[in-house]
């Protein structure tokens, strides 16, 4: 793991913000980001309080499926920010009964209304309310948490329909978010990454055929994608990419 992480080809006295700051990925995203001497102040975003004892960090509530609420939120930066993750996302939740499907026969509206609000919609009604503060004259990014499973090209596997369809949805608007944003200022970059699949509640249950390899913890894949994040430029804008880089086709 690298010691600091580099984010020089953003600049220095960087503003940074993390949405789902209390997953798994997004506690580590806002350690290591806190951790960077370019960074200034990191802003998280959460549903639950995860106030850090870092001076860096300033929490603030906001809840994914609530758009006000995100405007709230996003009303709360001091200045513009120059990176933006969404580290939100659900495969399940067993309080309304929600499970990736195995079958066509298992699909519900309700599940997969949910899946979409939840996966595509959240995200990127953080885009909607972030883009206007976005710099337009230097690099800045958006960057938001899809997964591999919502490539049409790679799906071998079938099941998982809602999760699947969401995540997919995501990645569409995503390319749709970076031509605009590129519009105004071509050093932005837009993008989805697949953080493989991590040691967390929301792969937990899934985790039984997974070699022990291919399993990440969430350090390793938060660094990875920040790293990969930095070697970003506009060319790479609106597309889906693994921990470490590599473009996943649609």
């Amino acid at each position: 793991m690298v010691d600091v992480l580099d984010f020089s080809s953003f600049g220095e006295n960087l503003n940074v913000a993390v949405f789902g700051a209390t997953g798994g990925i997004g506690a580590v995203l806002c350690k290591r980001l806190s951790e960077s001497p370019s960074v200034s102040k990191v802003f998280t975003f959460s549903k639950r309080d995860s106030r850090s004892k870092h001076s860096k960090e300033v929490w603030h509530s906001f809840d994914l499926k609530d758009e006000k609420k995100i405007l709230n939120a996003v009303s709360t930066f001091t200045s513009a920010p120059d990176i933006v993750f969404v580290a939100t996302g659900m495969l399940h939740n067993d309080d309304l009964g929600i499970r990736p499907e195995k079958a066509l026969a298992h699909l519900e509206p309700d599940a997969a209304i949910e899946a979409f609000k939840v996966n595509t919609l959240g995200p990127m009604l953080i885009a909607k309310h972030v883009f206007p503060l976005f710099p337009r004259d230097k690099k800045c990014a958006f960057a938001a948490i899809s997964a591999r499973v919502g490539s049409i090209s790679d799906n071998q596997l079938g099941g998982w329909y809602s999760y699947r369809t969401a995540k997919a949805g995501l990645n569409q608007m995503i390319r749709t978010a970076a031509i605009e944003l590129r519009r105004k200022n071509r050093q932005a970059v837009c993008v989805a990454f697949h953080p493989g699949t991590v040691d967390t509640g929301l792969s937990k249950r899934f985790q039984g055929n997974i070699p022990a390899n291919k399993l990440f913890t969430p350090e390793f894949s938060a660094t990875s994608m920040l790293n990969a994040l930095n070697h970003m430029n506009g060319e790479h804008s609106g597309r889906l990419y693994t921990w470490n880089g590599d473009e996943i086709f649609p």
